[in-house]
Parts: structure tokens; C-alpha cells; sequence
């Protein structure tokens, strides 16, 4: 049997599970049966339980859901791109153009000596996505001239290195108020947005994920290098537009919502190569999409802390799930199959 035939459902299945397993973790348990029964009928044993999905766990499943895709769509496309298996959403320094942007925002009045007051999670984010665009268009650019992937991968680094450095600066400079604003954003999180916010934050990975499924057959053409896929009509150039535009939208709007999220979009895609053992990207996009989702609600699940009131940031969670996947696939030394 074929086994996109069997695992998609699977997969469906344990993506039902890890959003009801998040739904009713945290400072009170919920049982599944109430969550769905409240969800399905609207009628809730109890006014507290359906105050706490609606208004603060069902939003921060849909944002896990919307950041699991559109990092793991961002990283597939990325490592496919560039065809290097470390390849991620930071590495054309667009989620670091995310940071610059809203650091300028948190630190840049405290480090010129007056304090900005009114910053709240719309100003974060549109400063965020605001950043990412401004790396974004320097990136895009510098395309214009560079012709070779690699090369471009490498400036990409540098833009990303030039953002960190100023964000130093600007921490070195900042007071400690402003700079413990900054440093909990960076931390990561997805219980702060509401309604209206997830609502534009999956507009906006409909919107990235659109050129990618669009670009399927091209990607799996550029398996076999550049030179191979221009042998079989495929505009190189305009792939690297798509692949440039959309890892922006995808990354930049998901780090200034949520703020950084790192490990995810590099580790996926090794997961569901793994997993499906494919190298089609018409079932890696969607397995991809589909492990990214799981790995975010589960990581969002374990940093619940069941019974507490605190919740640990996502992006600590991330990279003690994601560090040890990306070291364990080195050592077994499986990069070379998968490209």
C-alpha cells in the first residue's frame, strides 16, 4: 500500500487528538468530552469552561496550528530552494528583520531617553511585519544581481547578522524596563492575540501558502539542481520571487504575532521525509503542514505546565524539542539521502 494513502489519515487523526489534548491542558483540566460537546452543541456544563476555550485556549490552538504551518512550509521550501538540509525561515534574516522591527518599537525611545507608551500587540505586530519587510526588500534587491542560490543564502546570513547587531546595540542602550519587554517577546508566545488577530494571522498564511502549493511541481524539479529544473522550462528566477515572498509573508508575520519561534521549520521537514518516505513535495508540503501543526500543540501542551498558572515561552520549548531532532539527524548522517 501506497503510504500517503494510509498516514495522511493518521496524521489527521493525531492532529484532532494534540488540539483537544491542548485544549484542555492548563490551570484546570477540561475534559475532552465537554470541549467537544461545548464546541459542537455551544450548551457548556460549566460558564468558566467556555469563557476559558473561547476566550483564551481555542485562539492559541488556532495560532499553534496557523505557526506549525506556515514555519514548516517556510523551512521545506527553503531547504528545497537552497538545497541545504540546515536551511530555515531565519536564514534569509526575515524573522530577525521581524525582531528589528519590533525592538526599534520597545527599545529605540528608551535608548534616546523617552519612554513610548500605548505599545500594545497590534503596534508589536505591525512593527514586526513592518521589519520583515524592510530585510525582506534589501533581500529582494540584492536578488535582482545575485544569480546563484548559495550566494544568495549567504548574504541572506549577513543581512541576518547586520539586524542582530543592531538589536544589540539598541539593548546595550535601552533601560531595564524596556529591554524586559523585549527580552518576553523574544521568548515567544501564542496566548496573546485575540480573535481579530488570529483571524488576519490566518489570512496571512493563506496567503503565503498559496505560491507554494501553486509551485509543487517546480520544487520537485529543483531536486536535481538548478541547471535541471531550467532544462525542463522551469523559470529559476521567478521560483526564487515565490520562494523570497512567501517564506516573508509566513515567517515575518508568524514571529511578529507570536514573536521568534526557532527549530521548527528546520526540523519538520526531516520529520516527515522521515516520515513518509518521500522526496515528492506533493506529499511533503502537506505532511509538512500536517507534523509542523502536531509539533506545535504538543510543544504548546508540555509548557502548560498542568495545574499552574504559568505557562514556559514556546520558543524554549521549541528548541529543547527541536535541538536534539537536528543533532539526531546529523549524526545518523541522513542529509545526504534526503537531497
Amino acid at each position: 500500500m501506497n503510504p500517503k494513502n494510509y498516514l495522511f489519515p493518521i496524521a489527521f487523526l493525531i492532529l484532532g487528538l494534540s488540539f483537544l489534548l491542548n485544549l484542555s491542558l492548563g490551570s484546570v483540566w477540561i475534559p475532552f468530552g465537554e470541549i467537544v460537546g461545548g464546541l459542537v452543541s455551544g450548551d457548556w456544563t460549566k460558564t468558566s469552561w467556555e469563557q476559558i476555550i473561547l476566550n483564551y485556549r481555542l485562539p492559541k490552538a488556532l495560532v499553534a496550528i496557523f505557526a506549525g504551518i506556515g514555519l514548516s512550509l517556510s523551512g521545506l521550501q527553503m531547504q528545497t530552494f537552497f538545497r541545504n538540509p540546515l536551511a530555515g525561515p531565519f536564514v534569509l534574516g526575515i524573522s530577525l528583520g521581524a525582531g528589528l522591527g519590533v525592538a526599534i518599537l520597545m527599545l529605540a525611545g528608551s535608548a534616546l531617553g523617552f519612554a513610548l507608551s500605548g505599545i500594545n500587540s497590534w503596534a508589536i505586530a505591525t512593527a514586526g511585519i513592518l521589519g520583515a519587510g524592510l530585510v525582506l526588500s534589501g533581500v529582494s534587491l540584492v536578488a535582482w544581481r545575485v544569480k546563484d542560490s548559495m550566494t544568495l543564502l549567504i548574504v541572506g546570513l549577513m543581512f541576518g547578522s547586520a539586524v542582530s547587531a543592531v538589536v544589540s546595540v539598541l539593548s546595550f542602550f535601552s533601560g531595564a524596563e524596556a529591554l524586559k519587554l523585549y527580552t518576553v517577546w523574544s521568548m515567544g508566545s501564542l496566548g496573546a492575540l485575540g480573535w481579530s488577530q488570529v483571524s488576519i494571522l490566518g489570512i496571512l498564511i493563506a496567503l503565503g501558502s498559496l505560491p507554494v502549493f501553486l509551485s509543487i511541481k517546480s520544487y520537485n524539479a529543483l531536486l536535481l539542481g538548478e541547471n535541471y529544473a531550467r532544462s525542463m522550462g522551469i523559470r529559476t528566477g521567478q521560483m526564487r520571487w515565490v520562494m523570497i515572498v512567501s517564506t516573508g509573508i509566513l515567517a515575518g508575520g508568524i514571529t511578529a504575532f507570536c514573536g521568534p519561534i526557532a527549530f521548527l521549520g528546520i526540523a519538520v521537514p526531516h520529520l516527515a521525509r522521515m516520515v513518509w518516505k518521500s522526496s515528492d513535495h506533493r506529499v511533503l508540503f502537506p505532511g509538512s503542514a500536517l507534523i509542523g501543526a502536531i509539533l506545535l500543540l504538543l510543544c504548546d501542551a508540555v509548557g502548560q505546565l498542568p495545574g499552574l498558572a504559568s505557562t514556559l515561552p514556546i520558543n524554549a520549548v521549541t528548541s529543547l524539542v527541536g535541538a536534539p531532532i537536528v543533532i539526531t539527524l546529523i549524526l545518523r548522517k541522513n542529509f545526504s539521502k534526503d537531497f
